[in-house]
């Protein structure tokens, strides 16, 4: 695994793990990377220090880099949750229950599920307000406790 920092067109910078810098290429060609503040799929890798380890550190880095991506796993598998238990998912069809809630054609409520970059967009058009969430599998890893 390799961390790029990552710049969208709107200049947020974050950073982001993939398998290769090929992986993040293929990713970024097909729109998959996607910046976590706005959205934009216009991304970019940005300059960025190497992680060199002092001697005798190099296991103790990895030891820490191996605990921030549990704890990141956790922290998404604990969003998750927060979203089942609080909110209806309404699946594929996300975009037309955000536009009745929003049109006041049905009770306003928590919804999440999915939506294709096209309905997205076109929500972003109408003033609908959606966040866009990373997801992860729906059983929590055993290896994160």
């Amino acid at each position: 695994m390799i961390v790029f920092d990552l710049a969208c067109s709107n200049a947020h910078v974050f950073e982001a793990w993939f398998s290769d810098s090929d992986g993040f290429e293929r990713q970024r060609v097909a729109g998959d990377v996607v910046c976590p503040v706005c959205g934009n799929t216009s991304v970019e890798k940005s300059l960025m220090a190497p992680a060199v380890p002092a001697k005798g550190q190099a296991t103790s880095k990895n030891v820490e880099t191996a605990q921030a991506a549990t704890d990141v796993l956790q922290t998404l598998y604990q969003m998750r949750q927060q979203v089942e238990d609080n909110s209806d998912n309404v699946g594929e069809e996300f975009a037309e229950e955000a536009r009745k809630i929003h049109y006041g054609e049905t009770e306003k409520r928590n919804i999440y599920g999915k939506a294709t970059r096209e309905e997205a967009e076109e929500l972003v058009e109408e003033d609908i307000e959606f966040g866009v969430l990373p997801w992860i599998d729906e059983e929590e890893p055993d290896d994160l406790n």
